[in-house]
């Protein structure tokens, strides 16, 4: 068998080792068997004081609500678990993920997923990879009037998202329904708003029955705003103004409920 014959085989088992993985990951996070395992890795994303003083008020316990707003809703679908995640808080980390390219180039996307989950890789300090373990980075930054922040997301394979977040108490519950937005892409829900922040009607909406042109007191996680009276997308207060919709329900892998509230054909 020549060198070349061998080096192919060699790639072609790196292959198919990589794929075996990624669908065991995402056979064990998406049973719904067990509570999720999360880690939350905050990072000082600008430098700042009061990003520094937010890290290290940190507790657990904040993002509690995102659990409760998993059980409430994984309930509505056949899941009832408590809990349904299990957060751990690690130590703030120094260092920044790479940042996605801007010009939404397919193949510097893809490029740049890879490097992101090489660079994940390296950061556990760990042999093998964390099979399961569902991984946040949050990047804090000050507030600033009329500053946006950068897009935050959540990428299926290898579990992983990074979340930008204001380093303000009085966004924490703002915050955990960015979290819990970008969580649940990890576990292969798909984006459900349009250009300018539009939820698509009608996965994108609360109460999806409802005629478009009607007001929603709630928001579809993943549409990530809510429609208000005058018709314009507002972002939900907390995740106690969010909902998992059908749809999100089905790419999440929760299919009994899915098949139960659609067996009527409508």
């Amino acid at each position: 068998m020549t060198f070349r014959r061998v080096r192919i085989l060699i790639l072609l088992g790196i292959l198919v080792a990589a794929v075996s993985l990624t669908w065991l990951e995402q056979s064990l996070v998406r049973s719904w068997r067990g509570p999720l395992d999360v880690v939350v890795i905050p990072i000082n994303g600008d430098g700042s004081p009061q990003a520094a003083e937010t890290i290290r008020a940190l507790r657990e316990s904040d993002f509690d609500d995102i659990n409760a707003f998993l059980e409430r809703e994984t309930a509505r679908y056949g899941v009832r678990q408590s809990p349904v995640m299990q957060v751990t808080l690690l130590p703030e980390l120094k260092q920044k993920p790479p940042a996605p390219p801007h010009d939404g180039s397919v193949l510097k996307t893809i490029f740049w997923s890879l490097q992101l989950r090489g660079w994940v890789y390296r950061q556990s300090e760990a042999w093998l990879p964390q099979l399961g373990t569902i991984k946040l980075f949050v990047l804090y930054h000050k507030p600033q009037d009329g500053v946006a922040l950068a897009h935050s997301l959540g990428l299926q394979k290898g579990l992983i998202g990074v979340v930008h977040a204001f380093a303000d108490p009085r966004q924490t519950r703002q915050n955990n329904v960015v979290i819990a937005h970008e969580l649940l892409h990890t576990l292969g829900a798909s984006d459900k708003y349009a250009a300018g922040g539009m939820p698509v009607y009608p996965q994108g909406y609360a109460e999806p029955e409802l005629p478009q042109w009607m007001p929603r007191r709630e928001a579809e996680i993943m549409a990530g705003r809510l429609v208000n009276s005058a018709g314009r997308p507002v972002m939900p207060l907390s995740l106690e103004q969010c909902v998992i919709g059908a749809m999100t329900a089905h790419e999440i892998n929760l299919d009994e409920g899915f098949r139960r509230r659609f067996a009527s054909g409508r």
